[in-house]
């Protein structure tokens, strides 16, 4: 990545535009995009993959491994995003954020559930005095947005989805950016969708809802790419860049997580901002979980272990989580009968 002498200090409170312009120091049309994300330097795939390999053959035991089970259930995002979602199931899905372990007072919450923009009402009342920003405690709503998982929809229709969802009290919107687009090289069309999505964002108390932008890792075909994605992202305004939507494979992966915590490492170094970062989809174990831990805390700082900067998107790896915990405490496995059914 080119290397600024100077910081360049920028807060919250910046429009999407405002953070560009301050960054890429031209004008902010289609070519000054290209040049900038265009010369950012290539990624060394092979370094790459080495070092998340190496990161993963880390371990964590006894009371530091309990420290990361604990602090994995603190960061899920729990999902469930499927055709045949119900209000019932959405329902029990708050009983579980709130209460992951009924046998140990000491466990949980999750930092979020995360559902279609129809389900909030219902994740919203579900969760009830539970429901807030999980900084404090309290758990958040996630509704996916803006045509979710394909973005194959107009602006306007991307825009009134993600309207609704926010009116309806979500309090983070996982949007899907124009992977088309992107690959075609427009990316000034993909930088103006996330900034009016991010401007609907907003509330009318003058709050506004955290963006998470979802690149889908898989389709973008190369790390160049995911690279440059994720800066793209990020200078459109997105207080999250998140892997995947969870329904294209591959999905989430260790070098691929580790190329977008480097990307918002060196975003914190450049502006003092710090940015989320977000894998989703094919986390399933809490020793898999761990590597992910390690990779956060050696690349990014471990002052991003916390909900407001780091997330699993994942539906079946609480339980996982769940039997490792009890197995710390019994001894013996106890098995999946023993935690409750997504």
């Amino acid at each position: 990545m080119r290397r600024k002498k100077t910081i360049v200090t920028l807060t919250t409170a910046l429009a999407p535009a405002e953070r560009a312009l301050n960054v890429l120091g031209t004008d902010l049309t289609e070519k000054g995009l290209r040049r900038y994300l265009n010369g950012i330097a290539g990624v060394d795939a092979v370094g790459l993959e080495q070092r998340a390999a190496a990161l993963g053959t880390r371990s964590i035991k006894t009371t530091s491994k309990r420290w990361a089970l604990d602090t994995i259930i603190s960061l899920i995002d729990l999902t469930t995003l499927e055709g045949a979602d119900t209000r019932g199931k959405v329902r029990s899905l708050a009983a579980k954020a709130i209460t992951p372990d009924a046998s140990d007072p000491d466990c949980g919450p999750v930092a979020a559930i995360c559902v279609y923009g129809d389900m909030v009402p219902d994740a919203v009342a579900a969760l009830g005095a539970h429901h807030g920003a999980p900084d404090r405690g309290k758990i958040a709503v996630a509704a996916v947005a803006t045509a979710f998982p394909s973005g194959r929809a107009s602006l306007p229709v991307k825009l009134s989805d993600t309207s609704d969802a926010v009116a309806a009290g979500a309090d983070e919107i996982d949007m899907v950016i124009d992977r088309g687009a992107f690959l075609a090289g427009n990316y000034g069309r993909v930088f103006d969708e996330i900034v009016a999505v991010k401007e609907t964002c907003r509330r009318e108390d003058g709050t506004s809802a955290h963006l998470k932008v979802i690149l889908e890792t898989g389709e973008l075909n190369t790390y160049d790419n995911v690279r440059r994605a994720s800066w793209l992202a990020i200078l459109a305004g997105g207080d999250f860049i998140k892997t995947s939507t969870g329904k294209v494979s591959p999905a989430a992966t260790l070098p691929v997580t580790l190329l977008m915590l480097e990307v918002v490492r060196d975003w914190y170094k450049l502006t003092g901002q710090k940015i989320g970062v977000k894998p989703a989809g094919g986390i399933r174990s809490s020793k898999d979980a761990i590597k992910y831990l390690v990779t956060v805390a050696e690349t990014a700082g471990e002052e991003w272990l916390q909900p407001h900067l780091f997330r699993f998107g994942a539906s079946s790896l609480l339980n996982d989580v769940l039997m490792q915990r009890q197995k710390m405490t019994t001894g013996h496995y106890s098995g999946p009968d023993y935690v409750t059914i997504d």
